[in-house]
C-alpha cells in the first residue's frame, strides 16, 4: 500500500468522521428543540415537574449513571445503597429541571427587593450584591454547579452589578448557540471558556468589572488539591487572578426549594490565605475553594452534577524534544 493511497484513505476518514459528527450534533439538536418546543406549551411547573419524573427514570439507564454512584459511594462510605441511589435519582431530577429552566428563565426570575409577598426567587446576602454593585474597585465571584447556578448571574445584573461570567459552551454547536443566545439575554456579558480566557478574566479585573467563576471542575494538570477527601486537579485561574489584584473573593450558590422555588445566597467575603510575603497564596486559596463547595455539596448532595469526573487525574506528557540539526 503506497503512502498517498494510506494519505488519502486517512483524509477520508478524517472528513467521513467530521461529517458524521456534524450530523449526529444536528440530530441531537433537533430532537432537543423539539422536546423545547413541546415544553413551552405547558404551564411552567407542570413542564418542570415533567422533566424532573422522565429524568429519573432515564437518568439510571444511561453510563453517566455509574460514574456518579461509584462518586457518591466514595464520598458517602456510610450511606446505604438506598441512600445513594435516592441522591442519584434528586441528581437526575435537578440536572433535568436546569435544562428545562432555561426556557422559563425570564418566568422564573421574578424577584422584586420590594415586594411584600414571597415570589420564586428569594436572595439572602442582598447587602452583598449592593455592595459589589458600588464599589468601584475589582471582585471576583465564584459558585459551583449546583441548584440552577445560571440564576446567580441574573441576579447580579437585576442590582445593578456589571459581571463577566465565564461559561463552558456544549461541544454541539447548534444546542451552544441556542443556549448563549438565552444566557446573553438575561445575564449580561459572558465570556466562553477557552484558550485565552483567562487573559480576557484579567481585562475584565484591570477594568474595575467583576467576574464570576465556576469552580468545582475537573482540570487537566491542576493544582493538586481533595475534594470530599480524595485527590483530584484544579484550576489555579481565581487564585492566580486574586493575587495579582489582590481582589476581594466572595462565595455564592443557589439553592433549589419545593415549589419549583430557589434561594440565592452570597456569602461574606472569603478571608484570603497569605504567603510570607503577604501575597495570596494561590494553592492555599484553590483549596479553600474546594472546601466552600464541599460544603455546599453535603448540605444538598442531590442537587449536584455527580457524573462529572471531578476526580480523575490527568498528566499531560511532553512530547520528545526534537533533536538540533547542525548546520551545513
Amino acid at each position: 500500500m503506497t503512502s498517498e493511497f494510506k494519505k488519502v484513505r486517512r483524509d477520508f476518514k478524517f472528513r467521513y468522521g467530521r461529517l458524521l459528527r456534524q450530523a449526529n450534533y444536528w440530530l441531537v439538536a433537533r430532537v432537543a428543540m423539539l422536546i423545547i418546543s413541546l415544553l413551552r406549551l405547558l404551564p411552567v411547573d407542570s413542564a418542570l415537574n415533567f422533566a424532573d419524573r422522565v429524568a429519573r427514570r432515564v437518568g439510571p439507564r444511561v453510563g453517566r449513571h455509574q460514574v456518579a454512584v461509584d462518586n457518591l459511594r466514595l464520598a458517602y462510605p456510610e450511606k446505604s445503597e438506598a441512600e445513594i441511589q435516592a441522591i442519584a435519582s434528586d441528581m437526575w431530577g435537578n440536572m433535568a429541571r436546569l435544562a428545562a429552566e432555561y426556557i422559563f428563565l425570564d418566568a422564573l426570575f421574578d424577584y422584586d427587593p420590594k415586594a411584600t409577598t414571597p415570589g420564586r426567587i428569594e436572595v439572602k446576602g442582598a447587602d452583598h450584591f449592593l455592595e459589589i454593585a458600588g464599589e468601584q474597585k475589582p471582585h471576583i465571584i465564584f459558585t459551583g454547579h449546583l441548584g440552577n447556578f445560571e440564576l446567580l448571574p441574573v441576579a447580579a445584573a437585576t442590582f445593578g452589578m456589571n459581571i463577566t461570567a465565564l461559561f463552558r459552551p456544549p461541544n454541539n454547536p447548534y444546542l451552544a448557540d441556542y443556549i448563549h443566545s438565552t444566557r446573553r439575554s438575561t445575564m449580561g456579558s459572558l465570556l466562553p471558556s477557552s484558550t485565552g480566557a483567562s487573559f480576557a478574566l484579567a481585562s475584565v479585573l484591570e477594568n474595575g468589572g467583576n467576574i464570576g467563576i465556576l469552580v468545582d471542575q475537573k482540570f487537566s494538570n491542576g493544582l493538586a488539591t481533595t475534594f470530599f477527601g480524595r485527590p483530584c486537579q484544579s484550576n489555579r485561574v481565581l487564585g492566580t487572578l486574586a493575587r495579582h489584584y489582590d481582589c476581594d473573593v466572595y462565595p455564592a450558590r443557589c439553592v433549589r426549594l419545593p415549589g419549583n422555588r430557589f434561594r440565592l445566597e452570597i456569602e461574606d467575603k472569603l478571608t484570603l490565605p497569605r504567603a510570607a510575603n503577604g501575597s495570596v497564596d494561590v494553592p492555599a486559596l484553590t483549596q479553600l475553594l474546594n472546601d466552600v463547595v464541599e460544603r455546599w455539596v453535603r448540605e444538598d448532595p442531590g442537587q449536584w452534577m455527580w457524573f462529572h469526573k471531578r476526580w480523575e487525574i490527568s498528566i499531560w506528557k511532553r512530547g520528545p524534544r526534537p533533536k538540533a540539526t547542525q548546520a551545513n
